[in-house]
């Protein structure tokens, strides 16, 4: 007859929950289960993103064409300020380096300054977003929407982009970015000078790989103008976009918006984690953990953006 006999194993041995899988804890690695989830999340939107500018790729804007400003700089500036809006996000990363260096170190007052410093960081880079957001919503150079939908830009008679403003007023300085216009006034500057129209694209692929830029001669032009329709457009809205194809500018919303939304989410946790410093709380526990969990998902909004800026405005 069969006895049944069981074996005693050590405590120590027995695996309860209480082991750290990979050396780390149990707030680090539900951080990390949220950063890859968020990360196929934007990987999503991007994904969608290079999708559409594919498919509508001879009226898909140009970003060095559409984000030209800089403060006090008169001119175009193409993606200046946002090279500079970057440079900034990742300076605040090291920021919080030196903020997770000094809280393993347990030094109350440099974790302190290092997070106060990745907190202007990140303040400055909403702050410029907003700035940004103002200037792509309230339009530079306007534009003429066909009866077809289409978003064409005025141009002259070598095909190079002219402002609206340019048009209307020949000789004006400037884009005029508060002064409307009405299609008649296009219409009739338009018949007045030797102007041609032209998509805002990169244009039509070859088969060289280059690509050669649609542009409508003038009679052609004045045809489509005087269609029924026919309108002016002046910024950029969920509906209408000066710039380009309207999936552009609801792409640009969404994605540098959701993005924006995590930014301004780490500004608000790096301040609760600051308050908390400085208050001790952290030196009574006897260790800095929160700073290095709230640094993960900083560092995570830092990289999110370098994949934003170069597939959004570089490529």
């Amino acid at each position: 007859m069969a006895t049944n006999t069981s074996v005693e194993v050590p405590q120590e041995k027995l695996w309860g929950g209480g082991n750290q899988p990979m050396g780390a804890s149990y707030g680090k690695m539900m951080m990390w289960f949220f950063l890859i989830s968020d990360a196929l999340t934007f990987s999503g939107f991007l994904t969608a993103y290079g999708l559409m500018r594919f498919k509508y790729e001879e009226t898909w804007p140009v970003a060095e064409n559409v984000f030209t400003h800089f403060p006090g700089i008169d001119g175009d500036q193409p993606l200046l300020y946002v090279a500079l809006m970057t440079f900034i996000l990742i300076l605040s990363s090291v920021t919080m380096v030196m903020a997770v260096h000094e809280g393993k170190h347990k030094k109350k007052i440099r974790v302190g300054l290092w997070m106060l410093a990745t907190i202007v960081g990140g303040a400055i880079f909403l702050g410029s977003q907003a700035w940004e957001w103002y200037h792509f919503i309230v339009g530079d150079n306007g534009a003429i929407e066909l009866s077809s939908r289409e978003i064409i830009r005025p141009a002259d008679a070598e095909g190079n982009f002219i402002s609206l403003s340019e048009l209307v007023h020949p000789g004006a300085e400037g884009h005029g970015h508060h002064e409307h216009f009405t299609i008649e006034q296009v219409r009739t500057s338009f018949a007045e000078g030797d102007f041609t129209l032209r998509y805002p694209g990169k244009g039509v692929r070859g088969e060289d790989g280059g690509y050669t830029h649609t542009v409508i001669p003038h009679d052609e032009a004045m045809k489509l103008l005087n269609e029924e329709n026919t309108m002016v457009v002046q910024g950029a809205n969920m509906t209408r976009n000066e710039y380009g194809h309207v999936q552009f500018a609801n792409f640009f919303f969404f994605i540098t918006g959701f993005h924006g939304f995590h930014v301004f989410s780490g500004v608000v946790l790096n301040f609760i984690i600051f308050y908390n410093v400085m208050l001790g709380t952290y030196e009574r526990r006897g260790h800095y953990e929160m700073v290095e969990k709230v640094g993960l998902y900083w560092h995570f909004v830092d990289l999110v953006w370098v994949f934003v800026f170069t597939f959004f405005y570089l490529v």
